[in-house]
């Protein structure tokens, strides 16, 4: 595969992986979009922001092109735990706009460089970084933080899926998520079950 099919390949991987993420807030309430769900506070809207400011430096200052609209800070504290959730005060469509704002950003500098071409990555202390692994970088930390959408959407009201139309539970009802749940259940506390029983002898 020569550089252009590879660099294309990982641009339409990368432009998937921002699709599922966005799909995940459609049909939700302000409240679900910005509900924390785990320990640390993770809520969809604020992985949108985050994976927005992120993208913007990657696929855009480490190359020379900052992104025409103020980042929060990345050695600040404060400002870079900011990026993962959203005040009343900032809209929802205002957070995603900028998130596809941003993708525009970053597609102008994928097809304006080469993969071999190298930018500085002030955060990893490295001098000179190819665009081929800073694109790898931003493609795992979507697909990363996409996977946490999937989880939370589900979560939130079942929903599951890549994108909108697909955002269903999989064509079966409420009753067989429920037996499918107690069946993994049943078989997890069998296996706990064993392992004590075994490590007792």
């Amino acid at each position: 595969m020569d550089d252009s099919a590879a660099k294309a390949n990982l641009h339409n991987y990368l432009r998937h992986e921002r699709q599922a993420v966005l799909a995940k807030l459609d049909g939700l309430s302000e409240y679900d979009v910005r509900r924390p769900m785990t320990t640390t506070g993770t809520n969809l809207l604020g992985l949108v922001k985050h994976l927005a400011t992120w993208e913007a430096r990657y696929l855009g200052e480490v190359f020379g092109r900052p992104f025409t609209e103020p980042l929060s800070r990345w050695d600040v504290e404060e400002e870079r735990l900011a990026d993962m959730w959203a005040s009343e005060h900032e809209a929802r469509d205002d957070v995603v706009d900028r998130y596809r704002r941003v993708w525009a950003h970053s597609d102008a500098t994928i097809d304006a460089l080469a993969l071999g071409d190298t930018g500085r990555v002030e955060w990893w202390g490295a001098d000179e970084v190819p665009l081929f692994n800073v694109l790898v970088h931003v493609l795992a930390e979507t697909s990363r933080h996409a996977g946490h959408a999937d989880i939370l959407r589900e979560e939130i009201d079942g929903a599951v899926g890549t994108d909108a139309e697909a955002m269903a539970t999989d064509g079966h009802d409420a009753t067989f998520w429920t037996e499918r749940r107690a069946e993994i259940e049943a078989a997890a506390r069998s296996a706990g079950r064993s392992r004590n029983l075994s490590g007792n002898h």
